[in-house]
């Protein structure tokens, strides 16, 4: 789920990148371009396998040194090539409290951490909580986990953001990779947005199952998976040591384009690709309550408690660069 804890003035080409491992730990990297009038963070909601814990349920990938993340996975793809906007730095921004007690991460340009659950919001200062009868209004999300990243400049296109969470998608017959792609950017939730969304994701059953690849006018969707395939494994255009785990270099890359005014929901992809297409957002990250009721709480969900802190990690607190 793409939150932003402030009204945005545009968010554009966001590019997304999953990979779920065999013992259910799934890998996600974020990158968007953006601007904002004022201090803003994003937060993204995901279906951590229960009970989550801050040590044990998700850990923190810095790529600041592979800032050119998405541009690389773009290259597997020759027919349409990406060119990268310089990222443009503007302000700095407020940041978190010295005294919370959830754990604060340095993670490349980021501050980050991690709400196992609602209610370790309880473990912000007072002033920084959002009420569970908020949340309570969002059922889908009432288990969830929360990776939240504090950002450092009010536009441009930061490094991407990345982490691997152990999901509770990740075993099982109806085994998925979650990609977050609802929108809730300017305070209020939409049954339907626009949508300027790149999803990229590996899995050896895609590429067991997709054909070859077919470049002609336009490159062309593969059936059985419902998204292109690359013309190379990974490891032939992309820097997989940079990637600190996070890519696979023996496996295609499977991208898939989201365009134009599109349902709001998240975004899985079911790995069982013997039936039909597996690309499957009917999770719709609101469930059965309305986007009326929805969009009744959105103000409620302004983040206020993440604004204010100061940028300051004590020795009680642990600072996290995750090697691998």
């Amino acid at each position: 789920m793409c939150i932003f804890s402030q009204p945005v003035a545009s968010v554009t080409d966001t590019n997304i990148f999953a990979r779920l491992e065999s013992d259910g730990w799934q890998h996600l990297v974020y990158q968007m371009t953006f601007r904002s009038k004022q201090s803003n963070a994003i937060i993204l909601p995901l279906p951590v396998k229960l009970p989550a814990t801050d040590e044990k349920s998700l850990e923190f990938v810095s790529l600041k040194g592979y800032e050119r993340f998405f541009d690389d996975l773009n290259k597997g793809f020759p027919l349409e090539q990406v060119d990268s906007k310089p990222f443009s730095r503007s302000g700095g921004i407020g940041s978190f409290a010295k005294n919370s007690t959830l754990k604060v991460h340095e993670v490349g340009d980021f501050v980050a951490s991690f709400v196992p659950r609602i209610p370790d919001f309880n473990r912000l200062d007072k002033q920084f909580r959002i009420p569970k009868e908020s949340w309570d209004l969002l059922p889908t999300y009432s288990d969830y986990g929360f990776a939240v990243f504090q950002l450092k400049n009010l536009r441009g296109k930061p490094h991407p953001m990345a982490f691997k969470f152990h999901s509770r998608l990740g075993s099982g017959n109806d085994a998925s990779i979650f990609f977050p792609t609802v929108h809730i950017h300017d305070g209020e939730v939409h049954a339907r947005e626009d949508f300027d969304h790149t999803l990229f994701l590996q899995t050896s059953s895609y590429d067991e199952a997709c054909g070859k690849y077919k470049q002609r006018a336009r490159l062309v969707t593969d059936p059985a998976t419902g998204y292109v395939r690359s013309k190379w494994a990974a490891k032939e255009f992309c820097k997989v040591n940079k990637s600190k785990g996070v890519i696979d270099g023996d496996s295609l890359i499977h991208r898939l384009k989201m365009r134009g005014k599109l349902r709001n929901t998240d975004v899985l992809a079911k790995l069982d690709v013997t039936g039909q297409n597996k690309m499957d957002s009917r999770i719709g990250s609101f469930g059965k309550v309305s986007f009326t009721a929805a969009a009744g709480v959105a103000g409620l969900l302004g983040m206020s408690w993440f604004f204010n802190r100061r940028n300051h990690i004590s020795g009680s607190q642990s600072i996290v660069k995750r090697e691998y």
